[in-house]
């Protein structure tokens, strides 16, 4: 008996550690480099830190060289090379030859599923994918990917004017994008995902990349339905603009044209303070919040990047591709909740903005939001807002596919506001990631994180967002200004805010046109 008993537990034993070599063998996935080995993470198979470029400095991306034996793919890649303010981190942290990396998650790598590449936010000067996890929109029936990329002067210095070899350095950061949709193209099928069906999306300076990739001819045919959020502050670099800037910090850096390449030596630091010092010097610095952005970012140079997105549409390469659009309530303003306020206080504060105007603003602003607080006149979106319409109504007449608007105004209780970026925990699903923006989660808001997501995945399904829990959402044009209010009663408003928008249009963009005047 006991014999036997024994025999039991070592077939037991056999069967358990067999048990624990199949998961991991199930957790393993061949790729055009090599073999990759995922983790479990919230109910999906999660794949972390895979390299999907090599890169040299100033330079278009690489393939990446084939590697032997199995990468263990179970923590975050570092992010791409930023300003840190002095704080040292490690290669393992931040590296700029190990940075292109991307991150997968799915639920069944046998399944023919959409992907949704996530673009993350910080303008074209920092960031990293570690921001938003994709694990709980994963389980939506997408599968998701993110990825880092090139930023700043190593992902924007036009050095083409001093070398040919330079030629397209003016938009590496961006090329290593297309790179990474070229890896979706070859191996998403490993992982479940449909490479015919690929959507991008992006938020604040990935919403702008967004943009970017829809005027970019090597990404055409890549991705095929796209979500700006929050991204439609201008850029206005031209390719004079760029060259300027890289002459300028070849001279900050006392390097002439003919010794182009001593540049690649350059310490990061070094080259990162000697490009702001080169923007003051030549194009000027551009201070956040204004509403239009140039220096270290793409440039059209009619071959890379046709032209700059949103201004007022994008290129027509571009037109069979759905776009689902939107902003928060208050994103970027100054926010004037914590303070009682009449509205006449209101009023002298609108003063310094709208001038004469401020009667016509203070109606407008009544007629969109007619429950609207002396507060809300001063905290409201003046930023993002009008120029998403003015695409918006650009896009919707001379497309094919359909455009689709929304605006986020669930509050937040610890603001009181709507901020850039508020929407984020809610399409991601991830409100219990968000401690810090959200304590407490409420039923309510649990409801809208499941509602949202499962819109923005819908929206990578077929380009319709569409779904239950929503009232018909009809495409957007001028005419009917379509739009979903995105909160606790999701409803449809159809043209709220144009005079409103038409006014801090005309008062809030004042640098912007004198900038077009110029040129």
């Amino acid at each position: 008996m006991m014999k036997r008993s024994i025999l039991v537990l070592m077939a037991l034993l056999v069967f358990a550690v067999g048990a624990k070599g199949q998961e991991s063998d199930g957790l393993r996935v061949k790729i055009s480099s090599g073999l990759v080995e995922g983790i479990e993470q919230e109910g999906t198979q999660a794949f972390l830190g895979i390299p999907y470029a090599e890169v040299e400095r100033f330079m278009p991306p690489l393939p990446v060289k084939p590697w032997q034996g199995v990468r263990r793919c179970d923590h975050w890649g570092p992010k791409v090379m930023q300003w840190t303010n002095g704080r040292k981190l490690s290669e393992e942290e931040m590296s700029e030859q190990n940075s292109c990396v991307l991150n997968v998650w799915t639920t069944d790598r046998k399944a023919h599923k959409p992907v949704m590449l996530w673009i993350h936010g910080g303008g074209f000067d920092s960031g990293a994918s570690t921001w938003n996890p994709g694990m709980c929109l994963a389980k939506k029936d997408v599968v998701v990917v993110s990825l880092n990329h090139r930023l700043n002067i190593l992902g924007f210095l036009d050095l083409s004017a001093c070398s040919e070899k330079y030629k397209y350095s003016a938009n590496v950061g961006m090329l290593d994008i297309v790179a990474a949709l070229e890896w979706i193209r070859d191996n998403i099928a490993q992982f479940g995902g449909d490479p015919g069906n690929v959507t991008v999306f992006g938020e604040s300076g990935g919403g702008g990349k967004v943009g970017t990739l829809l005027s970019m001819p090597s990404a055409k045919g890549l991705f095929h339905k796209s979500i700006i959020m929050s991204g439609t502050i201008l850029n206005v670099n031209t390719k004079a603009m760029s060259e300027s800037l890289g002459k300028a910090v070849l001279k900050e850096l006392n390097i002439d044209a003919e010794h182009v390449e001593r540049i690649k030596e350059v310490p990061y630091e070094e080259l990162y303070a000697a490009g702001q010092r080169a923007m003051a010097a030549s194009i000027g610095t551009r201070k956040p919040g204004t509403p239009m952005m140039w220096g270290f970012g793409p440039t059209p140079d009619g071959e890379t990047l046709l032209q700059q997105p949103f201004q007022p549409g994008f290129a027509s390469i571009s037109d069979d591709v759905p776009i689902l659009i939107g902003t928060t309530f208050n994103e970027l303003q100054r926010l004037h909740y914590g303070h009682d306020m009449t509205q006449e206080e209101a009023k002298n504060e609108l003063k310094r903005t709208f001038g004469e105007d401020t009667e016509k603003y203070v109606a407008a602003m009544k007629e969109a939001w007619h429950d609207c607080t002396p507060q809300d006149m001063l905290s409201i979106d003046w930023l993002f807002r009008a120029k998403t319409l003015a695409t918006a109504d650009a896009i919707a007449e001379s497309r094919n596919a359909p455009t689709y608007m929304y605006m986020f105004t669930w509050r937040s209780p610890l603001t009181k506001a709507s901020v850039h970026g508020a929407e984020l925990m809610f399409c991601f699903n991830t409100l219990h990631h968000s401690k810090r923006e959200l304590p407490e989660p409420t039923d309510e808001d649990l409801r809208l994180a499941d509602l949202m997501s499962g819109v923005w995945a819908q929206f990578a399904h077929n380009g319709n967002p569409n779904t239950k829990g929503l009232p018909r959402w009809q495409p957007y044009t001028a005419e009917n200004g379509e739009m979903m209010v995105l909160d606790y009663r999701c409803h449809v408003r159809n043209n709220p805010d144009r005079r409103l928008q038409e006014i801090i249009n005309r008062h809030c963009f004042k640098q912007l046109d004198e900038f077009r005047k110029k040129r």
